[in-house]
């Protein structure tokens, strides 16, 4: 598996992401990925999904240093002693003595951009995570972080896939040389039922998922984490890692329109 390199920590390509997947059936998802060679694993407190994956992760024989696993503090709790708070309660529901991403899942409207990183890169000095980021930042919030605050952002986690395009803020992020780190890449499945797409995946002996998951993967600085609970799920996604994309292809999944928000809450940031 490919990794980006990122303030200190390598981070697979592909991960697993997680939610809305709870209880045994996270647990058995999680198990599943490991067993067929994932190695990055990404949650959140919101997720409701630690202790699972926890558990997963404890029955493992996969050693820790061989693991990437993210998780994220949820916008409510971004005032220093909350985060702090958020934080233990995490690692001890994933049963680890550290994570190895650390993000803010959402900017909140009154967050204290600096309280909250020195509260960030302490836990980092600390070892109790080897990196920290952010999640649904756009340009002007980046902006803030990494040039006025300084912090050691690892990647901004946002909504990536065929039918949304990103290309100011990836810009920006690999003038920083921040990677992009791709949730719902598949648009919520809804890149499965697209013509173009399945013409391409025919052509290449592929589904159209795995065209679009490899679309995604092929750029620089990008890496993926699409939700999987089954194991031919995830396979599938394993193997988008062979399909070859060429010019053509590229031309045709330019052309689609890429105007679809599909994650877009009230308390979201103004994406243009």
């Amino acid at each position: 598996m490919e990794q980006l390199h990122t303030q200190g920590i390598s981070l697979p390509r592909l991960g697993l992401g997680t939610y809305r997947l709870q209880g045994d059936a996270c647990r058995a998802a999680v198990e599943s990925a490991l067993g067929l060679g994932y190695r990055h694993i990404d949650t959140a407190e919101m997720y409701g999904n630690e202790e699972a994956i926890g558990a997963a992760l404890a029955s493992t024989k996969v050693p820790r240093k061989d693991l990437h696993i993210t998780t994220k503090v949820w916008n409510e709790n971004l005032a220093p002693d909350a985060m702090r708070r958020s934080f233990d309660a995490s690692l001890k529901k994933l049963r680890l003595d550290h994570v190895d991403l650390y993000l803010v899942h959402w900017p909140a409207k009154n967050m204290d951009l600096p309280a909250m990183f020195e509260t960030l890169q302490k836990l980092k000095q600390e070892g109790r995570t080897r990196a920290i980021g952010v999640a649904n930042f756009n340009i002007a919030l980046l902006k803030t972080v990494v040039e006025e605050i300084k912090a050691p952002i690892a990647c901004n986690q946002v909504e990536y896939h065929v039918m949304l395009d990103q290309t100011p803020l990836r810009q920006y992020m690999a003038s920083k040389a921040i990677p992009l780190v791709a949730y719902c890449p598949l648009g919520q499945g809804r890149v499965a039922s697209d013509e173009t797409l399945i013409a391409i995946g025919r052509k290449h002996g592929a589904s159209a998922a795995q065209v679009a998951l490899k679309w995604l993967l092929d750029q620089d600085g990008v890496a993926a984490i699409p939700k999987a609970s089954r194991a031919e799920s995830q396979k599938a996604n394993l193997d988008a890692l062979n399909v070859g994309l060429d010019e053509e292809d590229l031309k045709a999944i330019a052309g689609l329109p890429k105007d679809k928000h599909f994650v877009n809450p009230g308390f979201a940031p103004a994406w243009d």
